[in-house]
């Protein structure tokens, strides 16, 4: 993948945050959440004219052709504005794993429509436990005569009941390979999954000898999920990132003008404790994730380090930032019609998808020690 450079890099993370400061204010994410498919339609548009949906898609089929600065970059501006769409399903996830596997007659045909937006993809990966490795993949693939036939089941699948295309992992004869399935096809049952956080959208997929086509791979299948699933990572870690520091934004901003006992509440000491130890949980989330990012794009061999300790320290820091700034907020950030609850519940979410912090802490070890 390529990389704009400095410049280009800032100044499409401003297009990207013009955008959304529009279109994804408070009182459009709150409308978009409850729309049946979970989000804006004519935001879609925009943000796939804009090349957001084909960020990571080669130029060859439609996409900018970006790397992961860029779009770490995106996804901070994404978090901060709460964006329901399913750009990481589809913009991420899926256009990342099909290039990964590096077939080219298989992203000559499918990568073009996910880049211009007008077919959403997801990938089903993880089983009952939703651990995203490769052990807890449970589901099985047979020939049959001119395609194959998937059976078993994929849970917590990221924009799984609104999405064309479904990519599911699952376990050939020959070991793991990704199948391509449509979302109409014989056999498959999706179920819409109820969320804590309402802006997100999550399924759990049920296939009973559903017709499939294996997609190509030019590489172990496995190696190719798990670069894909590096994007994800550092996507979500810009994620939490930009979402903590809005956090941050919004609850500075209230301290300066919640006038309590004759003074703002920002003069107190212990609010301004507060609020510094938020900065420093913004900052280093921001630093952690752009590291992962940078990382990613150089390949460099600690890499894969960078990413795990992005995953749980961004994670772990939205959720603080998120939860201390109801507090700081007082009474009123418990209230539904508060912006507040809405990144709570976003940084709660998240901690869960791609694997559990814990997961990523362990990991991080293990890389060190390698």
């Amino acid at each position: 993948m390529a990389s704009l450079s400095a410049e280009e890099r800032i100044a499409f993370q401003d297009s990207v945050k013009r955008l959304l400061a529009d279109r994804s204010a408070e009182a459009d994410v709150r409308r978009s959440m409850d729309l049946p498919r979970g989000f804006d339609p004519d935001l879609w548009r925009l943000l796939s004219e804009l090349g957001v949906v084909g960020l990571l898609v080669d130029q060859a089929y439609g996409g900018v052709g970006a790397g992961p600065e860029e779009l770490e970059r995106v996804m901070e501006e994404a978090g901060a504005f709460l964006l329901c769409a399913p750009l990481l399903s589809s913009g991420v996830l899926a256009a990342g794993l099909i290039q990964a596997l590096g077939d080219e007659a298989d992203k000559a045909r499918l990568l073009p429509s996910i880049a211009d937006g007008s077919r959403i993809a997801t990938v089903a990966l993880a089983g009952r436990r939703g651990g995203w490795t490769a052990d807890d993949v449970a589901v099985s693939a047979q020939s049959a005569r001119d395609n194959w036939l998937l059976n078993g089941d994929a849970r917590f699948v990221t924009h799984g009941q609104v999405a064309d295309l479904i990519l599911v992992v699952a376990r050939a004869p020959d070991g793991l390979a990704v199948f391509e399935a449509d979302a109409g096809a014989s056999g498959l049952a999706i179920e819409a999954l109820p969320t804590f956080d309402h802006t997100l959208r999550l399924a759990d997929m049920s296939f009973e000898a559903t017709p499939a086509r294996r997609l190509a791979s030019s590489r172990p299948a496995w190696e190719a999920i798990e670069d894909a699933l590096d994007l994800a990572r550092v996507a979500l870690a810009g994620e939490q990132a930009g979402g903590a520091r809005r956090v941050l934004e919004l609850t500075v901003d209230y301290a300066k003008t919640r006038v309590q006992f004759g003074r703002s509440i920002g003069s107190f000491q212990a609010i301004k404790h507060m609020a510094a130890d938020l900065l420093l949980e913004s900052e280093s989330a921001i630093s952690a994730a752009r590291a992962a990012a940078r990382a990613l794009a150089e390949g460099v061999p600690d890499a894969k380090a960078a990413i795990n300790l992005a995953a749980f320290a961004c994670a772990d820091a939205f959720v603080q930032v998120a939860a201390t700034g109801i507090q700081m907020h007082g009474g009123i950030a418990f209230t539904w019609a508060h912006p507040a609850h809405l990144y709570l519940r976003r940084a709660r979410a998240d901690t869960q998808l791609f694997g559990a912090p814990h997961v990523y802490r362990e990991r991080y070890l293990e890389a060190l020690g390698a």
